[in-house]
């Protein structure tokens, strides 16, 4: 593409504006990798929040940008500061906030400021109801690989980075997990909205954040916004094995961007271990790539990842030699223990698509093992009893499912109790056991195991079941 090239090879200094910054909700896990970023790159940082838990709260003493005191000081807001960072943690009454309206201060969202730090860069965007996080680290791995320099902002800690965000003056490229949730208490656009994409990818569609999207018409309509929001000679990249994705693509009409479609490539499973195929049929698995990752989805991932990468100068057959030494992601369908006959594995699927995507990669890759499959009820969206039916037939594959939800959840989101009947029937599996104690839970798991010596255990949320500690399971 050629507005992506000139955008590549123009050497011209980036212009740094911002020097003094204040985050307000510093300890959330994008903002406090944030202003990580910012302090390496020589601005002048600070924050304030109501609480900070580690990781954050280390890793921000450790820099020197700890609060020197929890809770909200508006004395902190001065007319010096070049900007606010408003995180999605704060109310719209937040003293802080309302100190920086009256001095009339700039005030960025994270999402926003992202974009002031990348517009002069080539924008890859990862959008998609999952699959994000993970199509992002292999985009991410790959061009490390070779050697070409690239800024990021990722939503999970990646081996080999040491934080999350990286910004700099010399990367031309950026690389942005775009995350379809509102933007700021003050800014209720989409986050994936604001970034403006030169290379957008699509890679998948499935109804969540029904608290803010409260019809799936509604959900799928912020994603044809996206597709209009790509620079004029930029490239969509969409999974066309989606049929929601297809319906989106479909029914926009800009010519004005090239649109790759992809579906999942040709592999093989031999022994454990996943191969991806060349494109010639008639080649044998002797000569084909073997993965370290696994599963029809993260396949599909990696095709989107392909594409992305050719985008910007990588080579197919290049590209394929990188990816095979990638592991995965944190918490994405992540090995935390294994021998001969058992394995527990941990991902962060919650949504009913996640749910079935994760299951069936774990029952192809151990066809011979007994699957125990735990997943917990945790995001608004899953606790919500209007949306439960869409769990129906999702964990059908699973030899012993099992689902946990904890009732203290529901009262912080101020939701209406469930009941373990309620949620059994919403599965539609009458082999799927309910569970709303995390010691019980954990105690069917154990027993599930000692039954069956040859066994894989996959627990699946986006919380942490309560504070189950899995070094239980791996002894």
């Amino acid at each position: 593409m050629q507005t992506q090239n000139r955008q590549l090879t123009d050497q011209q200094p980036l212009i740094q504006n911002l020097l003094k910054v204040h985050f307000i909700a510093i300890g959330g896990s994008a903002m406090h990798n944030l202003a990580l970023a910012l302090y390496r790159k020589g601005y002048t940082v600070t924050g304030s929040d109501d609480e900070i838990f580690d990781p954050a709260r280390s890793r921000l003493a450790n820099a020197g940008l700890l609060p020197p005191a929890e809770g909200w000081h508006p004395e902190r807001i001065t007319p010096d500061l070049d900007a606010v960072v408003l995180g999605m943690h704060a109310r719209i009454d937040n003293p802080e906030l309302l100190r920086a309206q009256q001095l009339g201060l700039k005030i960025y969202s994270y999402p926003e400021y992202l974009y002031e730090q990348s517009k002069d860069k080539l924008r890859i965007v990862v959008g998609g109801s999952h699959g994000k996080t993970t199509t992002t680290a292999m985009i991410l791995h790959v061009l490390r690989h070779f050697g070409i320099e690239t800024d990021y902002m990722v939503g999970a800690q990646l081996e080999g980075f040491d934080v999350m965000v990286r910004l700099s003056e010399t990367a031309r490229i950026m690389v942005i997990e775009g995350d379809e949730y509102l933007t700021s208490p003050i800014d209720r656009r989409p986050k994936f909205h604001l970034y403006k994409p030169n290379v957008a990818i699509i890679t998948g569609i499935e109804w969540d954040h029904v608290n803010v999207f409260p019809t799936f018409d509604i959900y799928k309509d912020q994603f044809a916004q996206y597709i209009d929001l790509v620079e004029e000679g930029g490239t969509l990249i969409y999974c066309d094995d989606d049929p929601v994705v297809h319906e989106v693509v479909a029914a926009n009409r800009r010519t004005d961007i090239a649109k790759l479609p992809y579906l999942v490539p040709q592999y093989k499973v031999v022994d454990g271990v996943t191969y991806l195929l060349p494109s010639s049929t008639s080649q044998e698995v002797q000569t084909a790539k073997p993965l370290k990752i696994f599963g029809r989805h993260n396949l599909l991932n990696l095709t989107a990842a392909r594409l992305a990468c050719r985008e910007v100068g990588v080579a197919d057959n290049d590209f394929d030699e990188a990816i095979a030494s990638f592991g995965g992601a944190s918490k994405r369908l992540e090995c935390l223990w294994h021998n001969d006959n058992a394995a527990l594995y941990r991902d962060f699927a919650h949504a009913p698509s996640k749910l079935r995507a994760t299951i069936a990669a774990v029952r192809e890759q151990y066809p011979d093992h007994k699957l125990i499959a735990c997943m917990e009820l945790h995001t608004f969206s899953s606790l919500t009893a209007e949306f439960l039916c869409n769990y129906k037939g999702c964990m059908d594959l699973a030899d012993t499912p099992l689902v946990y939800f904890n009732p203290h959840a529901l009262e912080l989101k101020k939701l209406p109790p469930l009941d373990k009947k309620q949620v059994k029937e919403a599965f539609g599996n009458d082999k799927i056991t309910v569970f709303d104690n995390s010691q019980a839970l954990l105690e069917s798991l154990l027993t599930a195991a000692k039954q069956n010596p040859k066994h894989v255990i996959l627990m699946m949320s986006s919380g942490n079941f309560n504070g189950i500690d899995f070094n239980i399971l791996k002894s």
